[in-house]
């Protein structure tokens, strides 16, 4: 024998009722159904109820609703003659309901006894139908089969004598029994109902009484999940929970199972399996005494509850005073009122406690009653209401003894800027609840799975300004990288919004790389940084970075407020980092504070790992003596290009050709942007330099950078002889032009020299960078760091390095 339970989602139309019908088939042992109502009918009931009740003639629209779902579900399921026959009782129940939601109507009100009678109807219309569907089905009135109190609308079950009733109805009884589920009478014989979701409890009672040892509650879900689905799409079934586990589960917001139905069930050992009714073959989840260990996962699940809120009894009123928590607690159960989580600072200054909100008012107004001396008269306490809120809740017996829990948890919230507002923990370490704002619910569920649930993959979303040059190679590697990246790293990089000059876009989903170049200029708006940062921010997603690929100088100026967002930084702009010192500091400083990411590795030397290596040394105890580099890819390309047949003008042209100059190449001609890498090299060494710290001798004439971009190249032509004569003569004393940054014992220049073949960066060729790191270790032999140091592949390489830096926190 085995008891199936099948909720309304799987009974929702006539194509799913053959469903169920399908897996009662299928069973190869006797079995007895419960039923819930169709779906969404138990709500319809309730709303019809409530506008009756207010006399509200919006409620013959709702019965007439309720009419048609029942009639076509019947039209679509049978022929004659048992059409006509289910049609007739069906519409039965349906003027037995007439008349008492018109009387209702008529008396303006409605008692929690006539609305348990109201929403029996669901369950028991859709049980009749169901025992026609199947072979030798009998639907048996459970009125008849639980006893309960008088407390209608959520009775409390006289367990011995309902088992007595149960086991006497089926010691003899052959037929395929069909019972509505969450009806039950009291020892008048009037309609209760054991509370929403008390199917899965008349189905727990009925197998207990019964001693069998398994029940199935049948639904449209796999089973429990890791989290709620429609909140963390990453969430998957749980192969098994204890009871425990399941309970806790259940109590803060997962709704696969009513938690009363494990009492039955852990009294008795019965083993419980969740199954969906949609995918027959998954294997669902199995709830019983003891839990199989799966995997590495210390925790089983994370449930939520969307809506709740906190009250605080706060004072020196409660310091040191019994009695004070025995009052608190006595009042809010005399008035009915559930306590979701609780939580008491230790120095007995407050109590902090969770309920509904809709039991809010009344439990403010009756501790208002009860402490009313200690503050009115005496002033000694205070009722603090937080609204707003949800509560979280990760469950696990595998956490108990177990350090480093609460760490990773607190640590995975703290990286996404989501402040926790209580917290509770009992001694069994089952269960760690937080409280936090409503409005971070969903990042925080995300947040909190993927910092538990490591077997997955974890995401990160990107937020991109440029898609040029750099930013476009950025995005094909990304692109390219996507299997590699999910396969062995377990890493998916979602590029969620895209800024360009002309237009930017947000895609909550995640671009599809291929196409995001159509998708921007078909859908997307003007562009306003403001706004997008803005957009930004509103989506609050889990892991954010905000890449910077372009080098526009305002862009900078709102990198504290990004940081502050919690935002991670990766950028290849080098504005902000070479702009004054107290934006620099500023900007380490915020995301030191807010524990993420200000990465600006490629702001010196591409690709070159230059600034990580500095960092890395100072670091481990290390101090920077000396730097001497060559940092323009640009200039080392024009220097080496230059020949008889190739004057200065046409490699400096051939040098923004290639994109490795920027696009004035004057930029790097006049050395501002050597001069930007050295400062940010020589605050990173430690040194609060200014711009105006740094000498740069200019290797052109100052009319070469005044005017037009278009004057330019005409005065530059000027120069080619005598840049032709200087490097014959080079040639004939074995020497090369190399444009030199020096940081020499605090003191900083650029200047156009000329090394001989001795020198480290003689031999550099193309738009190769090197740079030699002296330092108190490496001081007889300078550290060598020699590479790419220019184009927009290695820039972009660079940048991804950057941003999967950002991931492996």
């Amino acid at each position: 024998m085995k008891v199936l339970k099948f909720g309304g989602t799987s009974i929702g139309t006539a194509e799913n009722i053959l469903r169920i019908k399908k897996i009662i088939e299928n069973q190869k042992e006797p079995v007895i159904i419960v039923i819930s109502a169709l779906h969404g009918v138990t709500d319809q009931l309730i709303e019809l109820c409530t506008h009756a009740a207010a006399k509200d003639k919006n409620f013959f629209r709702l019965y007439n609703e309720i009419e048609i779902k029942h009639l076509e579900a019947i039209k679509a399921l049978f022929e004659e003659p048992m059409l006509t026959e289910v049609q007739s009782r069906i519409n039965s129940y349906l003027k037995e309901l007439s008349n008492i939601i018109n009387g209702v109507y008529l008396l303006n009100d409605i008692t929690p006894k006539i609305q348990d009678k109201v929403l029996s109807f669901g369950e028991i219309m859709a049980s009749h139908i169901i025992s026609k569907v199947i072979e030798n089905g009998e639907m048996i009135d459970a009125k008849g089969l639980i006893r309960t109190n008088s407390n209608f609308g959520h009775a409390t079950v006289n367990m011995p004598l309902s088992y007595r009733l149960i086991r006497s109805f089926f010691k003899n009884y052959k037929k395929t029994a069909v019972i509505p589920g969450f009806i039950a009478s009291n020892d008048k014989g009037e309609t209760t109902t054991l509370g929403r979701g008390g199917s899965d409890y008349t189905a727990s009672l009925i197998t207990a009484a019964l001693d069998i040892p398994r029940m199935e509650i049948w639904t449209d879900v796999d089973g429990f999940m890791t989290a709620d689905p429609k909140k963390v799409k990453k969430a998957f079934a749980i192969e098994s929970l204890s009871f425990a586990e399941a309970m806790e589960l259940s109590h803060f917001g997962a709704e696969v199972i009513y938690t009363p139905t494990i009492h039955p069930a852990y009294q008795k050992n019965i083993e419980i399996a969740i199954r969906n009714t949609f995918n027959p073959e998954a294997p669902g989840t199995l709830i019983s005494k003891e839990s199989k260990v799966t995997g590495d996962t210390l925790i089983k699940g994370i449930s939520s509850m969307d809506e709740i809120d906190l009250i605080t009894l706060m004072g020196p009123g409660m310091v040191g005073v019994q009695g004070i928590s025995s009052r608190l607690f006595s009042t809010l159960a005399e008035n009915n009122i559930n306590i979701i989580l609780i939580t008491q600072a230790s120095s007995e200054y407050t109590i902090t406690f969770a309920i509904n909100p809709a039991d809010t008012d009344k439990a403010i107004k009756a501790l208002e009653h009860q402490f009313e001396s200690e503050i009115k008269l005496r002033n000694e306490l205070v009722i603090r209401l937080e609204r707003e809120l949800s509560i979280i809740a990760i469950v696990g017996e595998r956490m108990k003894n177990t350090p480093g829990i609460s760490a990773n948890l607190f640590a995975s919230l703290g990286r996404n800027g989501i402040s926790v507002i209580a917290t509770a923990q009992g001694s069994s370490e089952l269960n760690i609840s937080i409280v936090i704002k409503k409005d971070i619910l969903i990042k925080a569920l995300n947040v909190i799975h993927e910092g538990f649930f490591l077997s997955h993959y974890k995401e990160l979303h990107l937020f991109i300004a440029g898609i040029g040059n750099v930013g476009g190679s950025l995005l094909n590697q990304v692109r390219s990288q996507h299997e590699t990246l999910l396969k062995d790293h377990h890493l998916k990089i979602n590029v969620i919004g895209i800024s360009d000059v002309k237009k930017m876009l947000m895609n909550p989903n995640g671009f599809d790389l291929k196409s995001y170049r159509d998708e921007l200029e078909r859908m997307g708006e003007k562009s306003d940084f403001d706004l997008f940062v803005q957009k930004m921010k509103y989506l609050n997603l889990r892991n954010s970075v905000f890449v910077d690929c372009t080098a526009d100088a305002s862009i900078p100026q709102r990198y504290t407020s990004i940081l502050g967002s919690f935002v991670s930084i990766v950028t290849a702009n080098k504005i902000a980092c070479s702009s004054e010192y107290k934006l620099y500091k500023e900007l380490k400083k915020t995301a030191r504070e807010k524990n993420v990411k200000f990465i600006f590795e490629t702001n010196v030397g591409a690709g070159l790992p230059i600034i990580s290596t500095i960092n890395d040394l100072i670091r481990s105890g290390d101090k920077i003596i000396r730097l001497e580099a060559v940092l323009s890819g640009t200039l080392n390309f024009i220097f080496n290009t230059i020949s008889e047949t190739v004057p200065l003008s046409k490699a400096i042209e051939m040098a923004k050709e290639k994109g490795f100059s920027e696009p004035d190449p004057r930029i790097d001609l006049s050395g501002i942007d050597v001069k930007r890498k050295l400062l940010i090299l020589s605050r990173e060494s430690g040194y609060e330099f200014e711009d105006s710290d740094i000498t740069v001798k200019p290797f052109l004439p100052k009319e070469c950078f005044e005017g037009s971009l278009d004057n330019f190249w005409t005065t530059v032509q000027k120069y080619d002889a005598v840049f032709e004569e200087r490097r014959r003569q080079l040639v004939t004393e074995n020497k090369k032009m190399r444009f030199v940054a020096r940081l020499d014992h605090g003191k900083a220049t650029i200047e156009l020299t000329e090394v001989n073949h001795m020198h480290p960066a003689y031999p550099l060729e193309g738009s190769n960078n090197i740079i030699l790191i002296t330092t108190d270790r490496y001081h007889e032999q300078p550290m060598v760091i020699r590479g790419y140091g220019a184009g927009a592949d290695v820039t972009a390489a660079g940048v991804f390095a950057d941003i999967i830096r950002v991931a492996n926190v």
